[in-house]
């Protein structure tokens, strides 16, 4: 195990524990599975999924409604989080370890992340897109705060825990065989299905 950033720290430890008690319930679900119907309009033949950062499976529910024949895998750090998703989701395989750290022989159809790059130091964002990028066969969906420029802002009294900017814009510039897809946004004052202000991306792999 290499050395953690604060910003692992932070999540691995007590305020990662009570964000996962506190992001529960029904309502997250179904706005979930709105979000991913509208995610997953543009792309075929999903028969595995890598999620990074996946806390107590909020998408992995949506994700089993909608995929109800694909093998999910998702990466989370917190034990607590690890613990409720393998409570509540027996078939989904689950590793709870850091994204940086995270290592398998094979690769996935669809690898993502929602709401988690926005929390990861800046300065580990180039090794987060290497985990999305080499684990995934064919597609790529970021979800996260969108700045045209990078950002830092307070997140809940906490400095260097938040931070915006362009992620999937990054990412196809690091990696030029990527090609967008689709993107959107979804508003926090959606009158049915609501998420937190999130802009959305799907990339897909091209022939080498």
């Amino acid at each position: 195990m290499g050395v953690r950033t604060e910003q692992e720290l932070f999540w691995e430890g007590e305020f990662g524990d009570v964000y996962t008690e506190r992001n529960k319930g029904l309502d997250w679900v179904a706005s979930n599975t709105s979000f991913f119907s509208k995610v997953l309009h543009r792309t075929s033949k999903i028969e595995s999924v890598l999620e990074f950062g996946a806390n107590r499976g909020l998408n992995i529910y949506a994700l089993q409604t909608l995929l109800p024949k694909a093998h999910l895998s998702a990466v989370e750090i917190n034990s607590s989080a690890a613990a409720e998703l393998r409570k509540n989701h027996p078939l989904a395989e689950v590793f709870n370890t850091s994204i940086f750290e995270f290592e398998a022989p094979r690769k996935w159809d669809l690898t993502f992340t929602k709401g988690v790059l926005i929390h990861i130091n800046p300065e580990k964002l180039p090794e987060a897109y290497a985990a999305l990028y080499n684990n995934s066969s064919k597609y790529i969906v970021i979800a996260e705060y969108y700045n045209p420029s990078p950002v830092e802002l307070s997140y809940r009294g906490h400095s260097s825990k938040l931070f915006k900017r362009d992620f999937a814009g990054e990412l196809m510039n690091t990696y030029n065989d990527l090609v967008l897809v689709d993107y959107g946004f979804v508003y926090h004052r959606d009158r049915n299905f609501p998420q937190d202000d999130i802009s959305w991306f799907i990339m897909e792999k091209q022939p080498k």
